[in-house]
């Protein structure tokens, strides 16, 4: 039996830890988690415990906890005695990934959750990124993007490197009951049509500030229009509002967390996910859920859209930072019915390579 012992950081819930979960092979593999985390209590921990897998807290509030999480992780892992250490993001990776390297862990991977973040809006990270890189004996790329800036950028030997695109339960997107569908729409007050959904946190990086102003103008001609902001929270926020207050108030929803995400894709006519440059979105789950619920998307070409979309076949493909493309790729599908419906279709034709069990026999092969 492979004892395999994951660590994440800030985590409350997290779809993809849930499907890891329930999907390895138990015959195989031990699993437990370690949480480093302001909060001892999550609906992540509920969930563990009625699965009946170990899950450990680790206290941590800001950077000045660094030290301390550190040792309590490295105490953590030294009674574990894992085969494999897997951390995930930023501090789970510096902290689980050095904690392990000392606790005389063999097998440590790392799962790069983000591409050029600290090169452009946090140059002073790059060197804990390296650190981690160096420490990590495998590092799992979600996207050919994050492969390219790990090797290109970081300079980590490509041997290192793990190519394994994030995975999905994809029928549980495409099946959702219309009591669900209309449970989040009473709850979040969704009475208008068309609805265009955006499910991003407020970062510069997430290019929100150019849906507004396009979604201003459909407003022009869909005066009942609706635009709904998911994950509605991040450093971004201040500008953000400010956009929104341009709008009038009963045009527009904010929703700062929303567990039933597939039900709520479900929601929209029309997503949009525009990210600012093509290096900046490491993965970018939502482009694969939005095509999974059959949702007719807008999307510019950042992260994994590169390996897949293609404009009017599986999505309309706008340039980085342009409002004007937005509101015309926006009035082209509210417009055509057709061209939505066919690229309802072809967008769930094109995820066969981000299928839940594809990862898993990845992540399997790579544990053993």
């Amino acid at each position: 039996m492979t004892k395999v012992v994951y660590i994440v950081f800030n985590i409350d819930k997290a779809n993809e830890f849930e499907w890891v979960a329930e999907r390895l092979d138990s015959s195989k593999f031990s699993l437990e988690f370690i949480s480093i985390h302001s909060k001892s209590e999550t609906p992540f921990k509920d969930f563990c415990a009625q699965h009946k897998i170990p899950f450990h807290h680790v206290s941590y509030f800001s950077k000045k906890n660094i030290v301390v999480a550190f040792l309590k992780t490295f105490l953590l892992l030294w009674k574990l005695k894992p085969n494999v250490v897997h951390a995930h993001l930023f501090e789970g990776g510096l902290i689980g990934i050095t904690a392990a390297f000392f606790a005389g862990i063999k097998k440590r991977i790392y799962t790069r959750h983000y591409a050029t973040q600290h090169h452009e809006y946090a140059p002073n990270g790059v060197k804990y990124d390296k650190f981690t890189n160096l420490l990590s004996t495998c590092i799992i790329a979600t996207s050919k993007n994050v492969e390219d800036v790990l090797i290109r950028m970081e300079a980590c030997p490509p041997e290192k490197v793990k190519l394994i695109h994030h995975g999905f339960p994809l029928e549980d997107f495409r099946n959702i009951s219309e009591e669900r569908i209309l449970a989040i729409k009473e709850k979040y007050k969704i009475n208008r049509q068309p609805i265009v959904g955006v499910v991003s946190r407020y970062l510069h990086l997430k290019g929100i500030q150019y849906i507004i102003p396009a979604f201003k103008k459909i407003l022009e001609t869909y005066p009942n229009a609706m635009l709904v902001l998911a994950n509605a929270k991040g450093e971004y926020k201040s500008t953000i509002q400010q956009l929104l207050s341009t709008l009038p108030s009963q045009n527009y929803v904010e929703i700062p967390f929303e567990s039933d995400n597939a039900a709520l894709f479900k929601c929209f006519d029309i997503f949009v996910h525009v990210p600012i440059n093509a290096k900046i979105e490491a993965f970018g789950q939502i482009y694969i859920e939005a095509l999974a619920a059959g949702i007719p998307s807008i999307f510019t070409l950042s992260g994994v859209a590169a390996e897949f979309i293609v404009n009017k076949e599986n999505a309309l493909v706008v340039d980085f930072e342009n409002e004007n493309q937005i509101y015309d790729a926006l009035k082209l599908l509210l417009s055509n019915n057709a061209l939505s419906e066919s690229i309802i279709e072809n967008g769930y034709r094109s995820l066969n390579m981000f299928s839940i069990e594809q990862k898993m026999a990845a992540l399997e092969k790579l544990y053993l």
